[in-house]
């Protein structure tokens, strides 16, 4: 992907019975609308988002991380790979650029190197393992290497007949990539990454794998599967993934190997071919997944130890190619608004925070001017919205630009239409932000704690030709389409996580 190449991901990490899961979101960037990476942080400090994971490692990303703590960690992209498993001395100028250059002030803890490669570029098969150690003896030689873990996430397929669990196998066919590349795991203490979506697992089983099974939802004892050979129960498609790994790890005769989920999720929309990609259904597999991570419920295999679990994704990518639900797994839509409510009542504080009366409608970076000036004028005269603290001597006069001027009217607007879908867009030129726009005396509408000024619908705006909107009024009387602007790229409900 070009650009601001990210994956954020809800992380549950567990690597030991004595640490507690944690949750993060992952953020692919096939958006029409991206948020800044200031607006990024600021969505996943107002979730309590602390563990994310990046799809590359975007300088403007990585700085905009530092000195907040968040886990990160940072990838290989694909098309890198060969260069990198190729030459020692391309890896070490990689993770000079990406990484040293970064730490500590960004607190990166792992490296993912590749995505699904033996699935997705399998002629790079061959070079992998050295890619990982090319990689792991530059940060050796930085001292890096005890805080940076390096890895790379698989996909499930690469395991077969998974169930029964304690009878799965990897492809043989890749055992002279998968024995070395354990044997690496297993000496620098790192972990198995695992792409695990029962989502497929169920849409592709042709019936045989129940919905209820695949997500998380309670089933009758004799509903449960069962491996033979164990006497293991499993009731649900993730753990029986996850336990079929541990197995065919054991198989090649490692056992000490702990696996971390990299890409979990579930679709809010599909198309006809799609019908159990729904709303309900994503809202269910996601806080089901939190809870049983937050839990530390562990698998049937290994009780009690949490799996480290990336959800995918952030954001719905409405420019992503494929089926409709290849668009939209994302929590949230670009805007931040969340897409449904997560049900995680008692589940932590992760991802529980009523978004919605902490969002507020801010001019968008690198907007222009013109436009601003035009929807500010729309704002304050046929929005109605009460522009008089902008006027020279009130609290929201400075600072005298239209930047922040749009931003005050924008939002006052925006919370008078109690947030609704398509109320923060003025032709493109505004955004939603987690991050409060009140500064000095200048307290905005909806600020916690303290009411903003703003008329009710039934209040009179000021005219076109009024001072009153605290800014030039040219523009006024161009704008009235404004009101019909909505958000068509991405699924958008007005939504909070409870």
């Amino acid at each position: 992907m070009a650009g601001l190449l990210l994956f954020l991901l809800l992380a549950v990490s567990v690597v030991s019975a004595d640490e507690d899961a944690f949750i993060g979101v992952n953020i692919g960037n096939d958006v029409s609308d991206m948020p800044s990476p200031t607006q990024v942080v600021a969505l996943l400090k107002a979730q309590n988002i602390r563990h994310i994971r990046l799809f590359d490692a975007d300088r403007a990303m990585l700085l905009a991380l530092a000195n907040t703590g968040i886990q990160v960690i940072v990838s290989v992209p694909n098309e890198q790979l060969l260069g990198i498993g190729q030459s020692n001395a391309t890896a070490a100028n990689w993770v000079a650029r990406n990484v040293i250059a970064h730490v500590p002030a960004t607190n990166i803890t792992a490296i993912a190197v590749g995505s699904e490669v033996l699935s997705a570029l399998p002629n790079a098969g061959p070079i992998l393992v050295s890619a990982l150690k090319f990689i792991h003896s530059a940060l050796v030689a930085s001292n890096l290497d005890r805080q940076i873990k390096v890895s790379t996430p698989h996909a499930s397929s690469i395991i077969l007949d998974s169930f029964p669990p304690s009878q799965a196998f990897f492809n043989r066919s890749w055992d002279p990539v998968m024995v070395p590349l354990l044997k690496f795991l297993q000496s620098t203490g790192s972990y198995l990454m695992l792409n695990v979506y029962p989502y497929y697992d169920y849409m592709q089983s042709n019936g045989v794998i129940p919905l209820d099974y695949a997500l998380f939802r309670p089933l009758p004892p004799n509903k449960e599967a069962v491996d033979a050979n164990t006497l293991l129960h499993y009731t649900n498609v993730f753990d029986a993934v996850v336990d079929a790994a541990y197995f065919a790890m054991s198989y090649l005769n490692f056992t000490n190997i702990p696996v971390v989920v990299t890409e979990s999720g579930w679709p809010s929309k599909g198309d006809s071919a799609e019908p159990d990609a729904t709303i309900e259904n994503a809202n269910t597999y996601n806080s089901n997944l939190i809870r049983h991570v937050r839990n530390n419920t562990g698998t049937p295999k290994h009780a009690g130890i949490a799996v480290s679990t990336y959800i995918y994704e952030l954001y719905n990518e409405d420019l992503r190619p494929g089926s409709t639900s290849e668009k939209n797994w994302g929590l949230f839509d670009a805007n931040g608004v969340p897409v449904y409510i997560l049900h995680l009542t008692g589940a932590g504080t992760v991802l529980a925070n009523d978004t919605t009366n902490q969002t507020f409608c801010v001019a968008k970076e690198g907007s222009d001017l013109k436009m601003l000036q035009a929807a500010l004028d729309w704002a304050c005269g046929l929005g109605k919205v009460d522009c008089s603290p902008l006027l020279q001597g009130q609290p929201c006069y400075e600072p005298d630009n239209v930047v922040a001027h749009a931003t005050y009217a924008f939002n006052a607007y925006f919370q008078r239409m109690a947030k609704s879908p398509g109320t923060c867009d003025f032709k493109g030129v505004a955004t939603i932000t987690t991050t409060d726009p009140s500064h000095g005396s200048c307290v905005v509408p909806g600020s916690a704690g303290r009411n903003g000024t703003f008329v009710n619908g039934t209040s009179l705006a000021p005219s076109s030709n009024s001072t009153a909107s605290g800014c030039d009024s040219q523009y006024l009387g161009q704008g009235s389409s404004f009101t019909s602007s909505v958000i068509i790229g991405v699924l958008v409900l007005s939504v909070v996580f409870l």
